[in-house]
C-alpha cells in the first residue's frame, strides 16, 4: 500500500503529506506515518489534523481505521482531542533531536549600535503612504500587468521616473531611454556581465573601467568577478581628478559619483564634470553616473545630474535603496540611445528581477507626490542627525575632523595616522558596528599617509537609539595626539 499524497485542503484548509508504506495493517501503517510526521517536526505542536472522515476519504481507508489510529495516538500522548477544536498535535511533543541539528552558539557579541553606511532608517519607511499607492496601483492596473513583465520596465513607472528625474535631478530623460532594474549592482551586472554573467562577447561594456580611488568594495568585487579590471582615479576635496582619464590607455568607461563622492564626500567640481564629458566625447566612451543619494543635501544647493551635460555620453544610474528601502529592489538606468537595445538583449525577454507590482506602486508614489513628501521629511530628519553627530564630536572629540557632511547619509571621520584598526577594535568592544575607511580604498591607489578614518552612517539607527550610539562612538575614538 502506497498512498503518499493526502489533500484535505477543501475541508480544513491544509494539505497533509504522509508516506503510507511498509508492513502491517492499514491502521498500523497510518499510525506509524502520523507518529513519524510528529516526531520529525513536519507536524508541529498545535497543528490541527483533518477530521477522520476527510482523511479516510482522501486515503481510501475505512473511517474506523483512521478513527482508531487517532484514538491510539491520543492515548499515547502524541495527539489531543477536544470537542469543538478537533484533533491536534499535543503541545508537549517536540521534534526528535537527531532530525533537528542544534545551531552552534555564536560567541561573538551582537552589535548594539549600528552605524554602518548604506541604509536608511528602516523604521521611517512610509508604510501608510506606500500601502495607499499599492491599493491605487492594483485597482488601476490593466490585465497585462499580471502577465510576464516587460524587461524594459512598466511604462507607467518609466514615465513617472522621466518626469521626476527631470524635475528633481536635472536628468534629460525619455521613457524610451529608461530601463528598470533591481538596483545599482544589477545595473553593473547588466552592463558588464554579459548574457552569461561573466563578461566577454555578450557584455554591453568592456573593461578596463576607470573608478574613483575610493568606492564600494562590493562593486569592485562584482566587476572583478565579471573579468573587468578597474583603474583608480585620484580624488581630493573636489572629487575625482577626471583630467587623468585622457592618460588611461584602453579605458572606454568611467564610474563616478558626481553629486556626492562615495564615501569621502563632496560634489565633483564643475571643471572636472566638464572634463569627464569632454573625455567621453573625444574617446567615444561613456560615463556611468552613480547618483546613490542625490536627493539628500543640507548645506548647499542641489547638484544636478552630470547626465544633463550630455545624455548620449552619460548613463545615469539610480535606485530607491537610500531614499526608501533596499528591500524594494528597484532601480533604473537612463541610457544613451545606443545602449538601450544591447542592455535589453542582455536582460532577456521577460522581467526576472523587479516586481511589476512594486513598479506600479512606485509609479503611483511618484505621481501622487508621496515620494517628494517622504524625501523632504527624511531630509529634515537626517539633517538633525547629522547636526547631532557634529555637535557630539565638537564636544567630546574636537580633534577629529569630519568630511562629506554637506549631503548624504554618512560622514567620514578622519583619525590620527595609524589609529584606524585600534579604533575599530574599541568600537567592537562597545558593541558598535561601523566601517573603517581603508576597505573603501582601491588596492591600486597610491598610498596616503593620512588615510585613517571611519565611515559613519547616521541614517541607520532608529531615532530612539541614536543618542546612545553617538555616546558610544565618542568613547571609542582615540584621544588627541600630543
Amino acid at each position: 500500500m502506497a498512498e503518499p499524497w493526502v489533500n484535505s485542503a477543501q475541508r480544513i484548509g491544509v494539505d497533509l503529506h504522509l508516506e503510507l508504506s511498509g508492513p502491517g495493517s492499514r491502521r498500523a501503517v497510518l499510525t506509524q506515518a502520523l507518529r513519524e510526521a510528529v516526531r520529525d517536526g513536519r507536524l508541529a505542536a498545535g497543528t490541527r489534523l483533518p477530521p477522520y472522515r476527510s482523511l479516510a476519504a482522501d486515503l481510501g481507508l475505512a473511517r474506523n481505521t483512521v478513527a482508531d489510529a487517532y484514538a491510539e495516538l491520543v492515548a499515547e500522548g502524541w495527539l489531543t482531542a477536544r470537542q469543538g477544536s478537533g484533533t491536534r498535535v499535543a503541545e508537549r511533543v517536540r521534534p526528535r533531536a537527531d532530525r533537528v541539528p542544534a545551531r552552534a552558539p555564536d560567541r561573538r557579541r551582537a552589535p548594539v549600535h549600528r552605524l554602518g553606511q548604506g541604509q536608511p532608517d528602516a523604521g521611517s519607511f512610509p508604510r501608510t503612504a506606500w500601502l495607499a499607492s499599492a491599493r491605487r496601483a492594483l485597482t488601476a492596473a490593466p490585465d497585462d500587468a499580471f502577465g510576464p513583465g516587460d524587461p524594459q520596465g512598466r511604462i507607467e513607472l518609466r514615465r513617472a521616473l522621466a518626469d521626476y528625474l527631470a524635475r528633481a535631478r536635472g536628468v534629460r530623460a525619455d521613457p524610451e531611454r529608461i530601463v528598470v532594474c533591481s538596483g545599482f549592482a544589477h545595473a553593473l551586472r547588466l552592463l558588464f556581465g554579459g548574457a552569461g554573467g561573466s563578461g566577454g562577447a555578450g557584455a554591453v561594456l568592456r573593461g578596463p573601467l576607470a573608478v574613483e580611488a575610493y568606492g564600494l568594495p562590493f562593486h569592485r568585487s562584482l566587476l572583478a568577478a565579471a573579468g573587468v579590471a578597474t583603474r583608480p582615479l585620484p580624488i581630493d576635496g573636489h572629487g575625482a581628478l577626471t583630467s587623468g582619464l585622457t592618460g588611461m590607455r584602453g579605458v572606454r568607461a568611467a564610474l563616478l559619483t558626481p553629486a556626492h563622492q562615495f564615501p569621502t564626500g563632496g560634489p565633483l567640481h564643475r571643471e572636472r564634470r566638464s572634463a569627464a564629458v569632454d573625455w567621453a566625447r573625444a574617446s567615444g566612451g561613456v560615463v556611468l553616473e552613480d547618483d546613490y543619494d542625490g536627493e539628500f543635501r543640507y548645506d548647499r544647493q542641489p547638484v544636478g545630474a552630470l547626465q544633463g551635460l550630455d545624455p548620449e555620453r552619460v548613463a545615469y544610474l539610480g535606485s530607491v535603496s537610500k531614499s526608501l528601502s533596499p528591500a524594494l529592489r528597484l532601480g533604473w538606468m537612463v541610457l544613451p540611445a545606443h545602449l538601450v537595445a544591447p542592455v535589453l538583449a542582455v536582460k532577456g525577454e521577460r522581467e526576472a528581477w523587479a516586481s511589476v507590482l512594486d513598479q506600479l506602486t512606485l509609479a503611483d508614489f511618484l505621481e501622487s507626490g508621496g515620494y517628494d513628501r517622504h524625501v523632504r521629511r527624511m531630509r529634515q530628519q537626517y539633517r538633525r542627525r547629522r547636526d547631532q553627530l557634529l555637535s557630539a564630536l565638537a564636544e567630546h572629540a574636537p580633534h577629529v575632523t569630519v568630511s562629506g557632511v554637506a549631503a548624504g547619509l554618512h560622514a567620514v571621520l578622519r583619525l590620527p595616522p595609524g589609529t584606524e584598526a585600534g579604533t575599530l577594535k574599541a568600537a567592537a568592544r562597545l558593541g558598535i558596528a561601523v566601517d573603517g575607511l581603508a576597505p573603501y580604498r582601491h588596492p591600486d591607489a597610491p598610498p596616503e599617509p593620512t588615510a585613517d578614518g571611519l565611515v559613519v552612517g547616521y541614517a541607520t539607527p532608529s531615532s530612539a537609539a541614536y543618542a546612545a550610539a553617538l555616546d558610544a562612538l565618542c568613547r571609542a575614538l582615540p584621544p588627541a595626539m600630543a
